[in-house]
């Protein structure tokens, strides 16, 4: 057995730390039982990775039976410790566990494993399985979940008191976490924000599909995350050696001004003879014979797939069972709270006070300010009425509209400040919120440019996939940014937000209809887009009026029989507005329509649909973007299909068609066609 080491390279002491009821001598074929199981279930599906979770089948066992803070019987308690296998290709390790502690998953469960609508996909998916905290696939995006969960977990504990917030979270690391550049980003924002209650098991296999690490991976991990700001114990070789991997982990609990990184060596496949450490075990690779094969060495029935025997089932039961007394001191305790118990229960929810839209700022016709500042405006009036509220931008915030005024910032010596700088980490804070939104508690908010939301895609993707209540903010939304060029001005970025099933875009067309948005972001479930301009938009008449943003789309300037509809987003109503009066002038009936989030629109009644758009009546679109997709809406759009330019934003605009007069000679266009 290797001595496992701190970062230091001093060794610690391997006690009998563990107080765990699970009995002993059952240990050893409780492990081979969850390996029984890691092959049974991909062997069945004819598909999945089984060697990992055969590998790592002891880590498993020491985290559930003799480490994690959990309660089986209410697995949704708030104060629970958080597991998240960043690893999620070895999804059945989790679903095994979850399965053995109780948790509600059966037998039948995992022998549906990879199957149609079955509660145990091919990756961990939040939501849709009972006991997984986060949705996990594309590599690195559970070790930044993790972080945003480390996030949530230090705020309340500092805003509300250890005695309803004191837990950790843990998260299984592979070499493809580690060599995504997500990863990097997220330790780094670990290490700044000293999250000592984050632990990372990194397991070194040293191998990925394509063959060993060692083909395109030199890096030294314990380097690196020490460098980081971690705490690092190398445990060595002892992937097998359950009391080294517990006494780890205690080395890890018990330094809490840090995040801590274990490096566990070990060894894929474990222990089949001719897949031991073979890149094809990766993947799907053990079938009848070699499983035949590792069954005889573990001692289980050959011929009995998902073998669980009663005895290890029962203790498993029981260590499902064992958090249960924490939970309702816990709940005694949250009872007790008194007067702050109100927003407490608020932060939980990730919703507002009683009454809290009230607080929201209006603004009259006429003004004039970028949705951004109005944006700002709204963030800053839900402080005190939307508990849980935490934001920040990505090296942008006071451009992004994302600043708090007069607030501390979150950071190791103020755990609970509401302003969080991510620094240029887009990427790491998509992930960060949501980790932050799935583990409960707040409310997290990020912002940046939005041609820089093609770096947080994956994030955004699996928010809509898990339906994490995260927001993010993209200001700067159009050609209208300027002389940037056309690296910064978005173009294509909108209509591909709104490709994203379960996300909802919303294009405010002036500081009025950001209130609403607002208003509609907290109050809902799942994740929503605020894109923002960069420029100053006025004010309309009729945009504080009704609930027009919740329907999605409404007209904003009706006429009794209109000749043509104008449709427009964002900064470009303003431009219908103005285009429909010079069409007034000159006889021709114009009806204005603002449709700031097209998922709402989608999800109104036929009857609205027909009453805002008027099926048979002539319809042109304007977005300062491509024109891809209107089509759905409209009968002819006016918009930007190409790259910008570098210019004044106005310039830009104008020379690329987004003013009322190219807006009024393309209806023109429409209405001599629509007549012929």
């Amino acid at each position: 057995m290797q001595q496992p080491q701190n970062v230091n390279g001093t060794p610690f002491e391997i006690s009998d730390l563990s107080k765990s009821s699970f009995p002993k001598n059952l240990e050893a074929r409780a492990i081979n039982v969850i390996r029984g199981l890691a092959m049974d279930a991909p062997h069945q599906a004819r598909s999945g990775h089984q060697g990992t979770a055969m590998a790592m089948a002891p880590l498993a066992h020491v985290l559930w039976s003799r480490i994690l803070r959990y309660d089986a019987e209410d697995p949704t308690w708030p104060d629970r410790d958080r597991f998240v296998l960043s690893a999620g290709h070895a999804s059945i390790l989790l679903y095994a566990m979850l399965h053995l502690t109780g948790h509600g998953l059966s037998l039948q469960d995992l022998r549906n494993f990879r199957q149609w609508d079955s509660r145990t996909p091919g990756h961990p998916e939040a939501d849709h399985t009972v006991g997984i905290e986060v949705t996990t696939g594309p590599l690195g995006q559970g070790l930044a979940n993790a972080v945003g969960m480390a996030v949530a977990e230090r705020w309340l504990r500092h805003r509300f008191g250890i005695e309803v917030c004191n837990h950790r979270v843990f998260v299984l690391c592979s070499d493809g976490d580690f060599s995504e550049g997500i990863s990097h980003e997220a330790a780094s924002l670990a290490g700044h924000q000293a999250l000592g209650r984050l632990i990372c098991i990194y397991d070194d296999n040293h191998i990925t599909i394509d063959g060993t690490t060692e083909l395109a991976l030199s890096d030294d991990a314990k380097k690196r995350f020490e460098a980081y700001g971690w705490h690092v114990v190398d445990l060595g070789d002892n992937s097998e050696e359950i009391d080294v991997i517990e006494a780890g982990l205690h080395a890890a609990i018990a330094n809490d001004q840090a995040p801590s990184l274990l490096i566990l060596r070990s060894h894929i496949g474990f222990p089949s003879p001719n897949l031991t450490d073979n890149p094809e075990a990766h993947g799907y690779a053990l079938f009848d014979e070699e499983i035949a094969a590792t069954k005889t060495m573990m001692g289980l029935p050959i011929k009995e797939p998902f073998h669980v025997p009663t005895e290890v089932a029962e203790a498993y039961l029981a260590c499902g069972r064992s958090g249960t007394s924490q939970r309702i001191a816990w709940q005694q305790r949250v009872d007790a709270l008194g007067s702050t118990r109100q927003f407490y229960e608020a932060c939980l929810r990730g919703k507002g006070l009683l009454g809290w839209h009230d607080e929201l700022p209006q603004w009259d016709p006429q003004e004039s300010l970028a949705t951004r500042k109005a944006s700002s405006a709204c963030l800053n009036a839900m402080l005190d009425v939307v508990p849980g509220l935490i934001t920040g931008g990505a090296d942008l915030t006071g451009n992004t509209g994302t600043n708090l005024i007069d607030q501390e910032p979150l950071s190791p010596s103020y755990p609970a400040g509401r302003q969080i700088f991510f620094g240029v980490r887009e990427h790491a804070m998509g992930a960060v919120l949501n980790g932050a939104a799935l583990h409960g508690g707040v409310v997290p908010v990020g912002g940046t440019f939005l041609v820089f939301s093609d770096y947080m895609r994956p994030a955004v993707r699996l928010a809509a996939l898990s339906g994490a209540h995260s927001i993010f903010v993209w200001s700067h939304d159009s050609v209208g940014v300027g002389e940037d060029g056309p690296t910064h001005q978005p173009i294509e970025q909108v209509m591909s937000l709104r490709a994203i099933p379960g996300l909802r875009v919303f294009r405010p067309a002036d500081a009025n209809e950001v209130v609403q948005a607002w208003h509609l972001a907290i109050d809902m479930q799942g994740p929503s887009a605020m894109v923002l301009t960069r420029q100053n938009v006025p004010v309309l008449v009729g945009t504080a009026n009704g609930n027009g943003v919740s329907r999605g789309a409404y007209a904003l300037s009706d006429v009794a029989d209109p000749d043509v509809i104008l449709v427009g987003t964002g900064s470009e109503v303003a431009v219908c507005v103005e285009a429909a009066e010079r069409l007034g002038a000159i006889g021709v009936a114009a009806k204005v329509v603002s449709m700031p989030c097209w998922e709402l629109f989608e999800a109104q009644d036929d009857s609205y649909q027909v009453e805002v758009l008027n099926p048979g009546v002539p319809s042109l679109s304007l977005e300062a973007g491509v024109t891809l997709g209107w089509s759905r809406w409209v009968d002819s759009a006016v918009g930007i299909d190409r790259f910008g330019a570098s210019a004044s934003g106005a310039t830009v605009l104008d020379k690329l068609g987004i003013n009322a007069s190219n807006l009024v000679s393309k209806a023109q266009d429409l209405l001599t066609r629509s007549r012929e």
